[in-house]
């Protein structure tokens, strides 16, 4: 929002931004053979119309240093610089295009560890470059990334000849720039400080530099180390138009084609990167920044400019100098604008090392070695990438950097989907050792090889469930690895398959083999003891949250003729203690009786009876649980109502000697006198059941008693 305390901070954010953005421009426009002023043009567009149009608060364009060596040999290849502008228009309309087409969006498949190595290796690479001008040797141009340098030398020889072609007065102008600007925002003097550092920076150079000039002439920073700008004569000598008779020729097409491609991939990356840095992380819509690079290369084409993209190196420096919204960007195209027209001569005297200091500071805020630590840390699949896309883009350009960046993280992508890309886990559904196969929403040829060998290797005689009820996608090659296993390797293997949830357009049918239900056998074969077992680890997984799946439609099939539960339990009907629930377990494995405050009357008594005679279960559980509303009522209201509950619980009441004040002093008191409760209601089932009594004398059947906490969802058995 374009507020009057916004517009306080981005005028002179812009103001910084036009000021290393101006001997950028002209620079790349030297570098890549067009005439001087069309970097000016590229500029302007990249600032005005890229502005207006990208909802981007903080991305900053211009003419694309990366483009420099293609702007260089298209010109050449095409024999003019008028049919090139025609192949930078084309470049424009083919960005527009895409941005309808939602091109953008390949912006979201870029890896972050890669753009964190593009934001560093820019880092390393600025500070590097930036060393030699603020030592005030100059011979290589600011806009001059390259690790091999058009005069022939490199990154690390330039640092060589330092000691040979130093200033020391450009030493000295970027030392006290530095000190500047690290510690302008510390001065006492309120009013002052709402000064970008940046500005007070190039302000200061410009007037030491008359100081030594005046009067210390050994100081003198000349006319080689200070900013540029060729003089204009009239304003019809700035524009240059495409010849629209080369529109038919094409390698006019190639060339369109070829910059739209690395501009938009430029564009991109850089946008990611800036956004990562953000501070207040705005959101930028990548389909509308392409679309507004499209309209401002097609401009640009039209009237004489190079090719623009989003520039990380002016974006960080928008950034760092406090920009609220995108009037900065536009403010910077402004003062191009007017530069180019009425402040020539006041710019030919800002010295190159006041501006390669504050591309030092720039460079360094963007290497933050807490990023190092930090992608080390996560392991080598995120190291390894990161680090490989910073020395790429070092030693190369950062389109053929990222691009290695990019390779190295598919080839760990490609590892990781060797190892298994879906859940693959072994538990015992009530007495079957079964393994569980969960794919995951996608499942890609990457997979492949990950897939076939997991299945291949598959026990014999095992139980197996492949689930796919979360996939939306399988690659046809993974099915038909499913097809053959199912039809051959399953069967060869004595390996019984259930396969649930593919959808209907994967054309592969729910099959059954065995069932996640206890079978007669098995629930015979089962000790009372075993199955309280069962019951104590059901009930660990679900206060753990680590639920089996059940398959309830397959289960509600297997028991729609038998059932063969087993455990009986007597719970409350409180609605926060279903056995089920809370011991894990599924359709068909319990019977369950409930009733207010788990008491035992003569038709519970036969329920259970039938249970165990005719049924086959062998453990009986009484269940009371914490905060029990039967139980307060009872000891609250005593028998007034609901006589035929709040009796049966008075016997453990007056066994603790408990009234409601006491409980309300010591709530402890509740829990006993529930406990006690849940040992009254077994009493009276051995008291009124012959058959259960002798049963359990003769320890075919066991009965325990049982206590579940509802703070925690865990159940405490005391046996009988």
């Amino acid at each position: 929002m374009f507020t009057l305390d916004n517009l306080k901070k981005d005028l002179p954010a812009g103001l910084v931004v036009f000021l290393v953005a101006l001997p950028l421009c002209l620079g790349v426009a030297l570098a890549s053979g067009a005439p001087i002023i069309s970097g000016i043009i590229s500029g302007v567009i990249g600032g005005i119309v890229v502005g207006l149009i990208s909802r981007s608060h903080i991305s900053v364009s211009g003419p694309a240093a990366g483009l420099t060596a293609v702007v260089f040999s298209a010109i050449h290849q095409l024999g003019s610089f008028e049919t090139f502008l025609m192949a930078v228009v084309i470049a424009g309309v083919l960005q527009i295009i895409g941005a309808y087409l939602r091109a953008g969006i390949i912006a979201n498949y870029i890896p972050s560890n890669v753009i964190n190595g593009l934001i560093s290796s820019i880092g390393i690479i600025l500070i590097l470059k930036q060393i030699p001008h603020a030592f005030g040797y100059d011979a290589v141009a600011e806009e001059d990334f390259s690790f091999i340098q058009k005069d022939h030398q490199n990154t690390f020889s330039e640092l060589f000849n330092i000691l040979n072609y130093f200033s020391y007065g450009a030493i000295l102008i970027s030392i006290l720039s530095l000190l500047i600007l690290i510690y302008w925002k510390k001065i006492p003097i309120k009013w002052l400080q709402a000064m970008p550092s940046s500005l007070v920076v190039v302000i200061f150079g410009i007037l030491i530099n008359q100081v030594f000039i005046h009067f210390f002439p050994f100081f003198i920073i000349h006319e080689k180390h200070l900013v540029s700008i060729p003089k204009i004569d009239s304003i019809s000598a700035i524009f240059t138009f495409p010849s629209f008779a080369s529109l038919a020729n094409k390698n006019v097409w190639f060339v369109g084609i070829t910059i739209a491609i690395i501009a938009s991939l430029e564009t991109l990356l850089n946008l990611e990167a800036v956004s990562k840095i953000d501070p207040l992380k705005r959101k930028v819509s990548s389909n509308r920044e392409l679309l507004a690079q499209g309209y401002g290369n097609l401009i640009s084409g039209l009237i004489g400019g190079i090719p623009v993209t989003s520039v990380i190196v002016r974006s960080s420096v928008n950034i760092n100098a406090g920009v609220k919204t995108k009037m900065s960007t536009i403010f910077h195209g402004v003062l191009l604008v007017i530069s180019i027209l009425f402040l020539t001569p006041f710019l030919n005297m800002i010295p190159l090392s006041s501006l390669a200091a504050i591309l030092l500071l720039t460079g360094y805020k963007l290497v933050d070695p807490r990023t190092f630590k930090e992608k080390y840390q996560k392991g080598w699949n995120q190291f390894i990438p990161f680090i490989a896309t910073v020395i790429a883009i070092f030693f190369t350009d950062l389109l053929i950097g990222t691009i290695i960046g990019l390779t190295v993280s598919i080839l760990f992508l490609l590892k990781s989907n060797y190892k298994n890309p879906f859940k693959i886990k072994t538990e015992k559904m009530n007495v079957k050792e079964t393994i569980t196969i969960e794919l995951p929403n996608q499942v890609s040829f990457l997979n492949k090889a990950s897939i076939q060998n997991t299945l291949w290797n598959l026990p014999k005689n095992s139980n197996v469930i492949i689930e796919a009820k979360n996939s939306d996608y399988i690659d046809e090659d993974i099915l038909e690895i499913f097809e053959t296993f199912k039809n051959t390797v399953a069967i060869e293997n004595n390996i019984q398959l259930n396969i649930f949830g593919f959808k209907n357009k994967f054309h592969i049918q729910d099959q059954v083999q065995f069932s996640t239900v206890i079978g007669k056998e098995e629930q015979q074969n089962l000790s009372s003891h075993d199955v309280l077992e069962i019951l104590i680890a059901g009930n660990k997984r679900f206060s753990e949250g680590k639920f089996t799946e059940k398959y309830l439609t397959e289960q509600v099939q297997a028991t729609s003729h038998h059932q063969n539960p087993i455990a009986v339990i007597v719970s409350c009907i409180d609605s926060r203690t279903s056995p089920e629930l809370v011991f894990d377990l599924g359709i068909g494995d319990l019977i369950s009786i409930r009733i207010a405050g788990n008491i035992i009357n003569q038709e519970i008594i036969e329920s259970i009876e039938f249970a165990c005679q005719k049924i086959g279960t062998k453990l009986i559980v009484v269940l009371g649980h914490s905060n029990c509303g039967a139980v307060t009522y009872a000891v609250e209201s005593g028998t007034e109502y609901y006589t035929s509950i709040t009796s049966k619980i008075q016997n453990s009441i007056a066994i603790c000697d408990c009234t409601a004040d006491k409980i309300k002093s010591d709530p402890a008191l509740l829990d006993k006198v529930i406990k006690l409760n849940t040992n009254n209601s077994i009493t009276d089932i051995l008291m009124h059941s012959a058959f259960i009594k002798s049963e359990t004398e003769q320890q075919t059947i066991t009965m325990v008693s049982g206590f579940y906490d509802t703070r925690n969802g865990l159940v405490e058995f005391v046996e009988f």
